[in-house]
């Protein structure tokens, strides 16, 4: 890759980073349904103009029932579960449990998509990631009750993922990436606002709540998903999904310099082991070997996906 596709590619790890980081400062006067509504509506201003001028949205009017499922599974809730559980647990932790969707794609494809199916490396790379989050589970959030069910809420979190991942490259492999991201947030900002309305603050929140969700909605959820379809079309989404593996880090630096959590030796391992096991269970082999070209149908459809590998059916 070019020096230009690198930057840009730090440059979206380090915005997809920030997402935990701007939860956790809207959560301090603004209702996890709330952030929800505003982030993907927000989001959906920045990329439904681009999808347009693309033309990008031709040939989706089919697939309406389909995106509304993927919203509600990959998006709305899975929005909801992180930063309702960022109510209870750290931002860095929050970014380094999602890190293990590729995990759960790995195990779902067993099931779904025996074309993905776990074995060799790719099995290794499931016991690995699971390692490091019992790790997590088992040292930082075990000082209560809630801690566990915020830790649970942002893992359940990541399983929608992975089950939105497998759907819409199921379902929704014919229609471009673009389209898909853009109509899905369109989607779940209708989803999202009847319980964002119901659970309004009483009063204008501060300007640093409010300042955090359209940072996260204008930059960490439209212009960043801009940026990525935009390596895809330069690179291909091979190297595009290089950010799954980056974003975690940035997380964590931002919760331990800003926010001042506390990073354990427990959650350095616990990242590691996850991005580890995230990588073989989704690739299947070691870094710097590359896998042979499996041999497809004609009509076999493209993957596709709202988000980076952590989201796509291979997450």
């Amino acid at each position: 890759m070019h020096r230009r596709d690198w930057t840009l590619l730090l440059i979206l790890a380090a915005i997809w980073g920030s997402s935990y980081l701007f939860i956790e400062i809207g959560l301090r006067e603004l209702s996890p349904s709330m952030i929800v509504f505003l982030r993907v509506a927000l989001g959906a201003l920045v990329l439904i103009p681009i999808a347009w001028r693309r033309g990008a949205l031709e040939g989706t009017g089919a697939a309406w029932a389909v995106l509304a499922l993927v919203a509600a599974v990959q998006v709305v809730a899975p929005f909801l579960l992180i930063a309702a559980g960022q109510q209870e647990i750290p931002s860095s932790l929050a970014g380094i449990l999602v890190a293990s969707v590729p995990i759960f794609t790995a195990i779902l494809a067993v099931f779904f998509d025996h074309e993905d199916r776990s074995e060799g490396l790719r099995l290794v790379g499931v016991l690995v990631g699971i390692a490091g989050v019992a790790l997590l589970f088992g040292v930082d959030l075990s000082g209560s009750a809630s801690l566990l069910l915020g830790g649970g809420a942002v893992v359940l979190a990541s399983l929608g993922y992975a089950v939105g991942g497998l759907i819409t490259k199921r379902r929704l492999g014919s229609l471009q990436p673009l389209a898909v991201a853009a109509l899905v947030l369109a989607i779940s900002t209708v989803l999202a606002a009847p319980a964002a309305f119901a659970s309004a603050p009483a009063a204008l929140p501060s300007v640093g709540p409010l300042a955090a969700v359209a940072a996260l909605g204008l930059v960490g959820t439209g212009v960043a998903f801009a940026i990525f379809y935009g390596l895809i079309a330069r690179v291909g989404p091979a190297r595009s999904f290089i950010v799954t593996y980056l974003a975690p880090g940035f997380a964590v630096i931002y919760g331990a310099v800003l926010l001042g959590e506390a990073i354990s030796v427990a959650t350095l391992a616990g990242l590691a082991l996850i991005l580890i096991g995230s990588y073989l269970a989704a690739e299947g082999r070691l870094p710097g070997r590359r896998l042979p070209e499996p041999v497809r149908g004609p009509d076999h459809p493209a993957a596709g996906g709202l988000a980076p590998e952590s989201e796509r059916a291979s997450v």
